[in-house]
């Protein structure tokens, strides 16, 4: 609180009725002056004084009183960069299945179609405790990139299924690399990652051509599968879950679509039969580590 001026004589005594206006100036101009110096001594503006903070600028905000920030609370830290690709010692190429000897499967779904479904499987899949493998084509992610770190957020792996989902097998080396790469591209620029799979599109099984292509764009394996649901040919969701449970067995690698309203049906049918068995569904990455 600011200590009342001692006003001078040529302001108190002036008998005009301007005096209040006078004085109101004054209290005005000694309020934005820095305190008188102690005799002797060499005086500073108060931090945070008007003058100061014209002279020497404002003093940063809290992180808690900046705009947008609630009360008391630190400023967000930025998402972790997704996991890379990794190779898996005694592996091939091409991986259509993990160890056999273990109570676990992978469910790996293509990326692509409509977004409110795909949240639907993944909702599905977390409230029984499963964690699947997400291979998102290019395109979807232009159209909705907000779904690779629902993914990621999930627990579930994300990886690349090339950016226009057109038969990657008909086309040379250089045409391969260019549609991975592209999806690359997105993956890395949503996540900070390529991702942790590549899977060729339109086909179980990779050619050479884009073996080495893969390979190039920093994937070590392309995943295949050893188990086909069909989901894509709508055959209902009973058809759907025979397909799988049928040829099921420990760590098979299952191959199913997002964007099919039948997959959603079969999906906690699917997993139930698994808890039955004792399998768990896992991520790729767990299924082979």
């Amino acid at each position: 609180m600011l200590d009342a001026p001692v006003w001078p004589a040529n302001v108190l005594n002036r008998p005009n009725h301007h005096d209040s206006v006078e004085i109101l100036l004054y209290w005005s101009r000694e309020a934005d002056r820095p305190p008188r110096c102690p005799p002797g001594g060499r005086g500073r503006r108060p931090r945070g004084s008007p003058r100061h903070r014209l002279r020497y600028g404002a003093p940063p905000r809290p992180a808690s009183r900046r705009p947008g920030a609630a009360p008391g609370t630190a400023p967000a830290a930025a998402p972790a960069a997704a996991p890379a690709p990794r190779r898996f010692p005694g592996r091939p190429a091409e991986i259509g299945h993990g160890p056999r000897d273990r109570p676990r499967v992978a469910l790996t779904f293509h990326g692509q179609g409509d977004p409110a479904l795909a949240r639907t499987l993944l909702g599905q899949a977390e409230k029984a405790g499963a964690r699947v493998t997400v291979l998102a084509v290019g395109t979807w992610l232009d159209e909705h990139p907000g779904m690779a770190r629902r993914i990621l957020d999930g627990g579930h792996d994300l990886g690349n299924h090339t950016q226009h989902h057109t038969d990657i097998n008909t086309m040379t080396e250089a045409e391969a690399h260019a549609e991975i790469e592209a999806c690359a591209t997105r993956l890395r620029r949503l996540t900070g990652s390529v991702g942790t799979w590549f899977r060729p599109s339109r086909t179980q099984h990779a050619s050479r051509a884009v073996l080495r292509a893969a390979h190039r764009a920093g994937y070590p394996h392309t995943l295949s599968y050893d188990v086909d649901s069909l989901d894509f040919t709508s055959p209902g969701a009973a058809a759907i879950v025979r397909n799988v449970t049928g040829p099921l067995r420990p760590g098979s690698v299952v191959s199913l679509h997002f964007g099919y309203p039948e997959t959603a049906a079969a999906l906690p049918l699917l997993l139930a039969d698994l808890d039955r068995r004792g399998l768990r569904a896992v991520t790729t990455t767990e299924l082979l580590t």
